[in-house]
């Protein structure tokens, strides 16, 4: 039983490693007090002022320092979240998807907010907000997971997903829920590249349940977005599945025709 418990764990050992480090580094900065906690989150924080003066080490440290409230509300959907994109797509597949989110929506967000500030949208108050956690590389890691989705699925989840995340930015208009949907983008982009992902199992198809659930909440976190996001992620889904679902009629549609039309003509 041990031999196999440690068997099935080697195989989210990236997801048990993160989980380890971030329950670690949360304990110790609850220890150390909210004094401590606010100057650690201010020196890993990824925001233009900290960028802008080279401190490129926050695109790696902001993903340990969390500060989404008790570790014990959202670890187990992230570890959920983490595993399952483990277990379908691999170790080494996780950490692409989950790096290329977190640094690469941090970039890219760096470089809207360095031009909406130069343009005069938005004070310099932004330069200095507090930006840290993990939400985007898991943003990154939900939308990867479109890839190992079922094909028959696969546009009513990921219409989901996008809607989901465009209704939050409308919603809260917020530079955080923008990157959130960059991320999103950017995971789903990357599984394109990924091959093909591993069987379902029933004990995966749980993980996902769960791991969808931490997902929506992780986006639409207040009740406006909430009301917001499930009724532009519903629309989303339909409209995916429709718009995909039409492309084999039309070729079908097509192809009947083709010898109806060179009939009439023979017959002219």
């Amino acid at each position: 039983m041990l031999f196999g418990l440690l068997r099935a764990l080697a195989r989210i050992r990236v997801t048990v490693a993160y989980a380890a480090i971030l329950t670690g580094v949360t304990s110790v900065l609850m220890a150390l007090g909210p004094r401590v906690q606010t100057r650690v989150i201010s020196h890993a924080s990824t925001n233009l002022h900290n960028l802008s003066h080279g401190h490129l080490g926050t695109l790696l440290f902001s993903a340990f320092v969390i500060e989404a409230g008790p570790i014990y509300v959202w670890l187990p959907g992230l570890m959920c979240l983490l595993a399952v994109a483990e277990l379908m797509w691999r170790s080494r597949r996780l950490v692409v998807a989950f790096a290329a989110g977190h640094i690469g929506a941090t970039l890219l967000v760096a470089v809207g907010l360095t031009a909406a500030v130069e343009l005069g949208w938005l004070t310099t108050d932004v330069t200095r907000a507090t930006d840290v956690g993990m939400s985007y590389g898991a943003s990154a890691v939900l939308g990867a997971l479109s890839g190992a989705i079922p094909r028959r699925l696969r546009p009513a989840w990921t219409g989901w997903w996008l809607a989901v995340a465009a209704a939050v930015v409308a919603v809260n208009r917020d530079f955080t829920d923008v990157g959130h949907a960059v991320a999103l983008v950017l995971g789903i982009l990357v599984s394109t590249r990924f091959g093909r992902a591993a069987e379902w199992t029933p004990v995966r198809c749980l993980l996902l349940v769960v791991a969808a659930a931490f997902g929506f909440l992780m986006l639409a976190n207040n009740t406006p977005t909430l009301v917001a996001a499930s009724g532009l992620g519903l629309v989303g889904a339909v409209l995916s599945e429709a718009a995909v679902g039409r492309r084999p009629a039309r070729r079908r549609a097509s192809r009947s025709v083709a010898p109806g039309c060179a009939l009439t003509t023979g017959v002219a």
